[in-house]
This record gives C-alpha cells, sequence and structure tokens, in this order.
C-alpha cells in the first residue's frame, strides 16, 4: 500500500464561526485547535496545514469553572531580570478578552513553524461582530 498524501494548494479553505457564550475555555481552544488543524477532516497530515479558518465571537463571555476567574494567573517575562509579570484573568476579560482564547489554542498547537502560520487563521472577537461576513462563514457548535 503506498501511504496517500492530500494535495493542499488545490484545496479551498473554510471559515467557520463558534459563539464563545457560556462555553468552557478548554473545551473551546481543543475544539479550535483541531479545525485549524484540520484534524476534523479525513486527508488530515500532521505535517501540512490542512485546515479551516476559525472566527470566534463573544469571547469575552467564554466561561472558566471552579475558581479559575479569580485566582488564575498568565505569567509573562520580559527576558529582564526581574521581568516576570502576572496578571489575573479578570484584569485580561476586562482590557483584552481576545488574548484568553489565543492562549489556551496557542498552547494545544504544534510549538514550531507549523504552529505560527496556523495561529494566523485564528480571528478572535470580544463581541458579536466580525468583520468576515463576506468569507460566508459557517457556524460551527460543539458537541458538549
Amino acid at each position: 500500500m503506498k501511504t496517500y498524501l492530500p494535495k493542499i494548494a488545490a484545496q479551498r479553505r473554510a471559515w467557520h464561526v463558534i459563539n464563545a457564550d457560556g462555553i468552557v475555555l478548554g473545551r473551546l481552544a481543543a475544539k479550535v485547535a483541531d479545525v485549524l488543524r484540520g484534524k476534523n477532516k479525513p486527508t488530515f497530515a500532521p505535517h501540512l496545514d490542512a485546515g479551516a479558518f476559525v472566527v470566534v465571537v463573544n469571547a469575552d463571555k467564554v466561561k472558566l469553572t471552579g475558581t479559575k476567574d479569580l485566582q488564575k494567573t498568565y505569567m509573562s517575562y520580559s527576558g529582564w531580570r526581574g521581568g516576570e509579570r502576572y496578571r489575573a484573568v479578570k484584569d485580561i476579560r476586562a482590557n483584552h478578552p481576545d488574548r484568553i482564547i489565543t492562549h489556551a489554542v496557542k498552547g494545544m498547537i504544534p510549538k514550531n513553524r507549523l504552529g505560527k502560520r496556523l495561529l494566523t487563521k485564528l480571528k478572535v472577537y470580544a463581541g458579536p461582530k466580525h468583520p468576515h461576513a463576506a468569507q460566508n462563514p459557517s457556524s460551527l457548535t460543539l458537541d458538549a
């Protein structure tokens, strides 16, 4: 038997919209990462970019379970001595709610050149409106 390799250049990329209102962050990020990589297609290959574009709306209404809203922190490091910064989820949700979902999805895709290219196909918006109506995105729901 020969291994089948899909012709990615000939495929048209689909666009999907996911409403994050009331959905648990981890479940949402796992579903988005699978669609970005193309793992929901029969032509999936781990070394190819066969996924679709994903638009996430209502990012400010994503749900965190337990006491993560109060206790979870994100750490960033500037590279300088003493340059660690810790920010709580409630502060990030107030200023940049799209970064919560982007950070969660970034942790679920490969950490290489392919992963960086996949992350450019993720579009996250805090409110219910997005500027990608011209691409005719289809609605995608989670199997929860």
